[in-house]
């Protein structure tokens, strides 16, 4: 299906080398994100970070990590290769190891939580207790770390569909804890879910403010792992990315 590229060394450093295996602190949802958020029983807090989280805090006017401009977007959306969707033969979740352990009892899913919310206590065992969340799709403010869930900006089915069908077990487990490029964000799980595993043609953040953000992320990340698009998915997100100031 899509070009067998490799996974960039930034991204393989921040995922390949964390500690421990897949650590997922809730059921599975049907988009590759996560169905359960952080528990938010009383607990004793914590200020201690994973020592092998990268640096990777979004740039200035972005939530995610790893953004290119709209004009490299632009540029990488034209070159991605245009392919029909392939089949979901043989896909799992299992086969996307998530989420990683991050060191200090950290997962994946629970760097993301602290990395894109304010203010946020830790338990002992690295869950969120507190702090306050600002959803990109819907632009709902959170303070309640049990109605946030943590969204894979390109969905592991749409991933298979698109390439990910014929990478091997370290590529996948990078593609579903990438925490360099602007794969993975912390949403409300009302919007999580409605998305699912679609594609922006079947799917569009309802906060039209957010597009020029979602296309630029969605781009970028399959121009990074070289997956392929559709026809209507690179129309919809040449929409997007016309929403874009520049």
């Amino acid at each position: 299906m899509g070009r067998q590229t490799g996974v960039p060394g930034a991204v393989l450093a921040a995922v390949l080398l964390a500690a421990g295996g897949a650590g997922c602190s809730g059921t599975a949802a049907p988009d590759g994100g996560d169905a359960k958020p952080s528990a938010t029983r009383t607990a004793r807090p914590t200020d201690s970070k994973p020592d092998s989280t990268p640096d990777s805090k979004p740039g200035g006017g972005d939530v995610l990590p790893g953004m290119v401009t709209a004009a490299e977007a632009r540029t990488r959306l034209a070159a991605l290769k245009v392919a029909p969707g392939g089949t979901m033969a043989g896909y799992s979740r299992d086969k996307f190891t998530h989420w990683a352990q991050q060191g200090n009892k950290c997962d994946t899913r629970e760097v993301v939580l602290e990395r894109d919310g304010s203010g946020v206590q830790r338990d002992a065992e690295c869950r969120a207790v507190s702090g306050s969340w600002k959803s990109l799709y819907d632009g709902l403010a959170v303070t309640d770390a049990a109605k946030m869930d943590i969204d894979h900006m390109v969905p592991l089915a749409e991933g298979w569909r698109s390439g990910a069908a014929g990478w091997d077990a370290a590529k996948r487990k990078a593609f579903a804890n990438d925490l360099t490029n602007p794969q993975l964000l912390a949403v409300t799980a009302a919007s999580n879910r409605a998305k699912g595993d679609q594609s922006p043609d079947l799917w569009q953040p309802p906060d039209k403010s957010s597009w020029c953000q979602y296309g630029r992320a969605w781009t970028t990340v399959k121009s990074t792992y070289g997956l392929t698009v559709t026809e209507p998915e690179k129309k919809m997100l040449t929409t997007m990315l016309d929403t874009c100031a520049s």
